[in-house]
């Protein structure tokens, strides 16, 4: 406790007085020990006696004064003095023994008062490491479930990179089948024409036979002309096609002359495309995954549209087909000194171009004004500056998994985006919002972030914004600036009006969302997620949510639901279909506090936490 002393071993309380040795008085106060030697007066007397365990000496007859005659003592006054002395020394040794006792007894009290105390702190010292260890079972099944939840997240967003690779692979398979059906309508078109180009020769040929045997034979073996036949009905079958004559052995060598011909014809056309060996082309897409290369080929085929799985990039590597339209160089070694400035520069038609997984340290430079869609995701890219994005028609942007941060991003580097609708900045380290979004952004993903604040005006122009995910940030309501929202927290500004709010992960307590915070997104909002935060009631507003889905409120500090999920009056409008409020301090709940969801298996309460 406060103020106890230890002296050689023992725990002294606070004002404790104790005699280590004689003609020594040691004092506790305030955690210190103060000792003094005591100071025996000057006795007057022919025989001074100390008594047994006193420090100080005393008379054993009246003091002698200076001046005043001593007598002798008689036997009788000697014998008594002993006698006196023998009482005291009896005396003293009963007092010392009492004291010894006492000493002894408040040895025993304050042994058992350490003891009871060494308990004490002994059982504060096991509580507090039950509580560590289950803070850190905790902690370990907090950082077990994030890491799942992460795990899950990856794989939906690896189902929806497959699920979309497949629609365009589906996609380039039906084009694909489609120029091969084109192009055998065009063979039979041509065979037929052939056919009928034969069957014409040979009418020609006839007719010129018939024509030289009349003229040969004269009008002597004219026959007489015959009498008109009835018509014969039509037949209902189509007529045969006619088979060509059997070929002579001239007609056989002039076409085996052609198909020579056409043969060396179509060997100079690939060895014009410079395919390597490895590659395969087929219509108007070029592979070349088992090749191997470590540059990039010099090609030529002006029909070629698709290309992939290509390593560096010179700066003639496009000359030779101009018509591409989308490139596919992902996951290969290419660097930003790897890309010729120029090598983008003449594809005119190119809409789509996929860069993920490089070693890319800045956006290649020149590229078309036709892209459509950039993909440089899982790189290294060092910053964006004002002139990275010269693209009036691009409308998917993604640059997730990158080394980005608002101080190394341009303000101005999304105003060339006027079409822009779709990008992705999540997994970088942006600690704020990027400035200069564009205004026909549609969806913003800036998840797993280091997002802490939130500026005024980072949203005032993207009225369109629909989407927008900020989960796994680190933000703080403090750090949200009044006018972020536009009006104290609010999306009215956005047109038609915000549907999915993703807030999950942050540090939003009761102060941190305002009465106002969904103004505007009452009839809008189909997914709130406010999971994980520091919430502790039901932000308010959300009952006003005609069209609200999904509603995620697990693992904040929410004690009592009330009526502020489901309004009693307008229970059987409501279209909310699932309810997350497990890992909360939920105790009571109001009879009405659910009414409105559909079905009770849609609400998740189990487990709650108690305080």
């Amino acid at each position: 406790k406060q103020g106890q002393c230890v002296y050689q071993g023992l725990t002294m309380f606070n004002q404790a007085v104790w005699s280590p040795k004689p003609c020594m008085t040691c004092l506790c106060t305030g955690g210190r020990v103060v000792c003094d030697e005591i100071t025996c007066p000057t006795v007057q007397c022919h025989f001074p006696f100390t008594p047994a365990g006193e420090c100080c000496p005393v008379c054993t007859e009246p003091p002698n004064y200076p001046g005043e005659p001593v007598s002798p003592l008689t036997q009788e006054e000697m014998q008594r003095i002993l006698w006196r002395k023998e009482e005291e020394k009896h005396e003293e040794e009963e007092r010392l023994r009492k004291k010894e006792e006492a000493r002894k007894r408040r040895r025993k009290l304050r042994k058992e008062q350490e003891e009871k105390q060494r308990k004490i702190v002994e059982a504060r010292r096991r509580e507090e490491e039950e509580a560590l260890r289950l803070q850190e079972k905790k902690r370990e099944e907090e950082y077990r479930r994030q890491m799942e939840e992460e795990k899950e997240r990856r794989i939906q967003e690896e189902e929806d990179r497959k699920r979309k690779e497949a629609a365009e692979r589906k996609a380039q398979e039906k084009e694909r089948k489609l120029e091969e059906e084109r192009r055998r309508q065009e063979e039979l078109l041509r065979e037929e024409l052939l056919a009928l180009v034969e069957k014409e020769r040979e009418e020609r040929q006839e007719e010129a036979e018939e024509e030289e045997e009349v003229w040969l034979r004269g009008d002597v073996f004219k026959m007489p002309p015959k009498e008109p036949e009835e018509p014969e009905e039509p037949d209902l079958l189509p007529a045969p096609m006619p088979r060509p004559p059997a070929m002579t052995e001239d007609e056989l060598k002039e076409v085996e002359a052609e198909e020579e011909e056409e043969e060396e014809e179509r060997e100079v056309v690939v060895d014009r495309g410079g395919l390597p060996p490895g590659c395969d082309i087929s219509d108007v897409t070029a592979t070349c995954e088992n090749a191997k290369l470590t540059h990039f080929p010099p090609l030529v085929i002006p029909e070629l549209k698709s290309l992939n799985n290509i390593n560096s990039i010179p700066a003639e590597a496009f000359n030779g087909i101009p018509n591409l339209e989308w490139i596919n160089l992902k996951k290969n070694k290419l660097t930003s000194a790897g890309i010729d400035a120029k090598a983008f520069k003449g594809l005119k038609m190119l809409s789509r171009l996929y860069l993920d997984g490089n070693l890319l340290e800045a956006v290649p430079p020149d590229l078309p004004p036709t892209l459509q869609e950039l993909k440089i995701s899982e790189n290294r890219l060092r910053g964006i500056d004002k002139t990275s994005f010269q693209l009036s028609s691009l409308v998917i942007l993604e640059l997730e998994g990158n080394l980005l941060s608002e101080g190394n991003v341009n303000p101005l580097a999304f105003a060339p985006l006027k079409q822009l609708s779709y990008l992705r900045l999540g997994r970088n380290h942006f600690r704020t919002i990027p400035q200069g979004l564009p205004t026909s952004l549609l969806e913003l993903y800036l998840e797993n972030n280091l997002i802490e604040e939130i500026s005024e005006t980072v949203f005032n122009q993207t009225t369109n914004l629909n989407v927008l995910s900020l989960r796994h940030n680190r933000l703080d309501e403090t750090r949200i600036a009044p006018m972020a929202w536009f009006n104290h927290y609010v999306f009215a500004h956005m047109v038609p009006g915000l549907e999915y709010l993703y807030l999950s992960y942050n540090k939003l307590d009761g102060e941190g969302i305002e009465p106002e915070s969904f103004f505007g997104s009452y009839h809008s909002m189909v997914e709130l997620c406010l999971d994980h935060n520091q919430l502790l009631a039901v932000p308010s507003g959300i009952n006003e949510m005609t069209g609200l889905h999904f509603l995620r409120l697990n693992n904040n500090m929410i004690s009592i639901p009330d009526e502020s999920i489901c309004d009693p009056n307008h229970s059987e409008d409501s279209t909310l279909v699932a309810l997350r409020l497990e890992n909360n301090y939920i105790q009571e709940i109001s009879p009405t506090a659910f009414s409105c969801l559909r079905s009770s298996s849609s609400l998740i309460l189990k487990p709650q936490k108690t305080k």
